[in-house]
């Protein structure tokens, strides 16, 4: 299967008919920039029908590893060359999810003085969380990138009562204040 690029979608069960979960692995190359990798975090979050986190405990990240239902886990270590992974038991979801948003951002601390635009490469891969096959790849994400901050990847939403994973790659400059902002989440 050739990549997939960014608003491209898919119905994963029809790809999987049994499918009932994934993982979502990050994988990303900064050219040997150690200030601007070492910086980069991953959030997940689950979203409800009014586009908003459905609570603070449904914001998975590497403080918060586990959603509040349990369906959403951010992996202590990544596998697979993947820089960061996050596993999804879509049949978990609670019915009140309509969307699950994961995010790449770089933290707060990093300062102003990187973005990721200058990543050289940034790719998305989707698993079957049973037996780890590969369902999708994005293409790279990075290509194009600025003075983005922030980044949605990918978003696995429910339409017609069936799971589809969208590629986004949709970038802000405001960073995590202006992934909050569209997700009320708290800061």
């Amino acid at each position: 299967m050739s990549p997939m690029a960014k608003g491209a979608n898919i119905a994963l069960r029809r790809e999987i008919p049994n499918l009932t979960g994934v993982v979502v692995g990050v994988a990303w190359d900064g050219g040997g920039e150690r200030s601007l990798t070492d910086n980069l975090a991953l959030m997940t979050i689950l979203v409800g029908a009014d586009g908003r986190a459905l609570s603070p405990d449904h914001v998975v990240f590497f403080n918060q590893l586990v959603s509040a239902d349990l369906s959403t886990a951010q992996l202590q270590q990544a596998l697979g060359g993947d820089d960061e992974q996050v596993e999804v038991d879509l049949d978990a979801v609670p019915a009140e999810v309509e969307r699950i948003v994961t995010v790449l951002y770089l933290s707060e601390g990093s300062g102003n003085t990187r973005t990721l635009g200058q990543l050289r490469s940034l790719v998305v891969r989707v698993l079957n969380l049973d037996g780890g096959a590969s369902i999708i790849s994005t293409v790279n994400l990075a290509d194009g990138l600025q003075s983005e901050t922030a980044l949605k990847l990918i978003e696995l939403y429910r339409h017609n009562g069936e799971w589809k994973l969208r590629a986004l790659g949709l970038g802000y400059t405001a960073g995590l204040a202006g992934v909050a902002k569209e997700f009320g989440v708290p800061l």
